[in-house]
């Protein structure tokens, strides 16, 4: 049964309408995960050496130390990006198998994510430089077993609480808390958590405790998923009442009023636009990884170029990389009416406008870091407006993902509005504007370099019906395609 769910899974990849317009983005997503296992190889085969070199202590004391925010940052990338394995699940429950059998298949799926096995390409070359320093060989596998086991633990905590983003909000809240209060020496959480580690190695017998956990978990999500496959249960539709809203003041702007009347009430009326809008919000924080010098690294100008970028840009990249997607479930019925591509996409181009610039006003703020702060900011702002906003407009035509508005991200359910192929359609829009900056910057000086971005950002105003115009050939030539992408229920 488990070969036959596989087989299924296996021809809904390479039959899918999106497979050929995405295998770029698959591949540019496989360079990425060799990226990060050359990351963790680095760190797992280096890190005791960089602590002993720095007199830290006990290089698998310190490691313990802040295993904590480890498993934090690692569940909560799971949350914001882990797709939940969907099998398509309504037409099986039409055929002759066992409903346990699809749950199995269902989670065995998780346990192979990359999001899962990546982590062992830190913990074996980590584990195998303490056997080679010295470490006792029974005290290091407990501990090896006992923190693979809670990187699983993540894995299936993450499955259960897929559709509980409030629960999301208030956790990755507390994480930041804690680092903030250990970085000023509030409090610091790691006094407790240390012991528990240090435990799988000082005891390697109470590597069970993780793995009867882990076990725990399993079951706990197997009676959920098992519970939640009927039609009328976890797969129905969520109900709930209309509400007439009129934006009469919108009337004013023809056409053009009525496609941001739609955007508007979309934004309000569905979860997953709404949390689009709030991941946007929290955007304008970013930058204060780069403007307060706290991490050396990012204490540069081509840093603020891309923290202004960000922090301008955050309804951009979460709102506006998934046009048309956000109309995906009514988007043949709009191309069966007499609209101009060019009001509709204007229509996107003007909410992208105003988020933007509501968000400069609000990130204000950072003139406390100084003026040259602020600068990156509004450049980074001018270009979002100027170049960017075509950008996500450009590649929507080719990013082929629906995305079912009345989904309430059940146990069965995709996470469309944010995923991997999202960041990795960002970078582009991030480096160019580094590589304008570092023109002015070289050639002249590093205000030359804000202005080099900027009047960038301004030609693109300019140049505005032209850009519109080739980007409106590019989505009435990947119309039909799209059209039939949005028909496919997976």
């Amino acid at each position: 049964m488990f070969k036959r769910l596989f087989d299924l899974q296996w021809k809904s990849f390479f039959r899918s309408a999106s497979f050929k317009t995405e295998i770029w983005i698959k591949i540019l997503m496989a360079l990425g995960a060799l990226y990060f296992i050359v990351v963790f190889l680095g760190l797992g085969f280096g890190v005791y050496f960089l602590i002993e070199k720095a007199e830290m202590g006990d290089p698998l004391r310190v490691v313990n130390r802040y295993m904590v925010y480890y498993l934090a940052l690692d569940l909560a990338f799971r949350y914001m990006l882990q797709k939940m394995p969907v099998t398509n699940i309504k037409p099986l429950l039409y055929l002759p198998m066992k409903k346990r059998e699809v749950v199995h298949f269902s989670l065995l799926k998780t346990v192979v994510s990359f999001f899962n096995w990546t982590h062992a390409f830190f913990f074996i070359p980590f584990s195998i430089v303490l056997l080679a320093q010295g470490y006792g060989a029974v005290n290091v596998i407990g501990w090896h077993l006992g923190f693979m086991a809670l990187i699983y633990c993540n894995n299936f905590i993450n499955v259960l609480a897929n559709n509980q983003d409030r629960v999301f909000y208030v956790f990755a809240g507390a994480i930041v808390l804690l680092g903030i209060s250990q970085y000023y020496n509030w409090f610091d959480v790691t006094v407790y958590t240390a012991p528990l580690f240090n435990a799988l190695y000082d005891l390697p017998w109470t590597a069970i405790v993780p793995w009867a956990l882990l076990a725990g978990l399993f079951t706990a999500s197997f009676r959920y998923f098992k519970a939640n496959m009927y039609l009328d249960g976890g797969l129905a539709t969520k109900q709930a009442e209309a509400r007439t809203e009129n934006l009469e003041w919108l009337d004013r702007f023809g056409n053009l009023g009525t496609f941001l009347k739609n955007d508007i009430k979309l934004i309000k009326r569905n979860k997953r636009s709404r949390t689009a809008v709030i991941m946007g919000f929290f955007f304008i924080f970013y930058g204060l990884l780069f403007f307060t010098g706290s991490i050396e690294a990012y204490d540069g100008p081509f840093w603020r170029i891309f923290a202004g970028i960000f922090v301008t840009g955050g309804f951009l990249f979460s709102f506006g990389q998934y046009v048309p997607s956000w109309d995906s479930s009514y988007y043949p019925l709009m191309m069966s009416q007499n609209i101009r591509y060019r009001e509709y996409l204007s229509s996107k181009y003007y909410l992208v406008i105003i988020a933007t610039i509501i968000t400069t006003i609000l990130s204000s703020w950072y003139l406390y870091f100084g003026w040259e702060v602020y600068a990156a900011v509004l450049v980074g702002a001018i270009y979002n407006i100027g170049i960017n906003a075509y950008m996500v407009l450009w590649g929507g035509a080719y990013v082929k993902s629906p995305i079912d508005l009345t989904s309430n991200k059940k146990a069965f359910g995709d996470k469309q509005a944010f995923n991997a192929k999202t960041l990795l359609l960002t970078l582009p829009k991030l480096l160019l504007p580094m590589v304008i900056y570092a023109l002015g910057h070289y050639l002249i000086n590093p205000t030359a370099g804000y202005l080099f971005v900027a009047g960038f950002g301004l030609l693109g105003f300019l140049f505005k019906n032209k850009v519109f115009t080739m980007i409106e050939k590019i989505y009435k030539k990947e119309k039909y395609k799209t059209l039939a992408a949005y028909r496919q229920k997976a």
